[in-house]
């Protein structure tokens, strides 16, 4: 089994970079901490996708998804 570290095996994928520093955590409108990330800090143009939210299947390759449950906390995150 391998190990699994957190970090990004591929610095140049900025998916793979947002994904390790968000899975897991509540987004939140004012602090980040050791549970949080504050949504200010998220790429200009950035979507944050809570379930049964609407969105355009348009596909903008820069684009940050950030798929939240139902508790608000990041289960995903994707670019297009």
């Amino acid at each position: 089994m391998p190990l699994v570290t957190g970090q990004s095996t591929n610095p140049s994928n900025p998916t793979e970079e947002w994904q390790n520093k968000l899975v897991g955590k509540t987004l939140h409108d004012e602090e980040s901490g050791a549970t949080t990330f504050c949504k200010k800090d998220l790429p200009e143009g950035c979507r944050v996708i809570k379930p049964g939210t609407m969105v355009t299947k348009d596909f903008k390759e820069d684009r940050l998804n950030v798929h939240l449950d139902d508790e608000g906390i990041v289960t995903h995150v994707l670019h297009g």
